[in-house]
């Protein structure tokens, strides 16, 4: 069931992917947001993954990898670019309340996957709420980056 899962959200997501990426210009900041967040999600689960707070059973590749290559390198960075092209023009409160709203739904599907699946097992006292302010934390820091970028005109206007 699980890999049938996760084969369900990889093709969904290619197929949400696209039309994300070319919805709304600047492209080449989308491009940035996604390669950036990819890169970083990779390295936290690589850190989490070593020291065996979290762990992935069930995964894509698990010969090659310990992570969860899906959502660290396709789900959650299209996630980030589609919460950054809504958050583009927005004021940092309503920035902020919209990232909660889009990460309780995440936090309610790694909830089910840890306790009903083997996608995901959380280890030496990891809690909910660490995933939930990790995804909050990271897509504020992504956000700060790319804006931070535009004003110092390294992206397009």
């Amino acid at each position: 069931m699980e890999k049938r899962f996760l084969k369900g959200l990889l093709i969904l997501n290619l197929l949400i992917l696209l039309p994300i990426l070319y919805r709304k210009p600047p492209i080449r900041d989308w491009i940035i947001v996604f390669v950036y967040n990819g890169i970083t999600n990779g390295i936290v689960d690589m850190i989490l993954t070593s020291r065996k707070v979290i762990r992935y059973p069930v995964r894509f590749l698990p010969k090659k990898f310990r992570i969860h290559i899906l959502f660290d390198f396709l789900i959650y960075p299209t996630f980030t670019v589609f919460y950054n092209q809504l958050t583009k023009r927005d004021k940092p409160f309503a920035v902020f309340y919209k990232l909660i709203l889009f990460t309780i739904p995440f936090y309610f599907i790694e909830l089910w996957a840890e306790r009903k699946t083997k996608l995901i097992e959380w280890k030496k006292g990891w809690r909910w709420y660490y995933s939930f302010l990790s995804i909050i934390l990271k897509s504020l820091l992504t956000r700060l980056v790319i804006e931070t970028l535009r004003k110092l005109n390294f992206l397009t206007k």
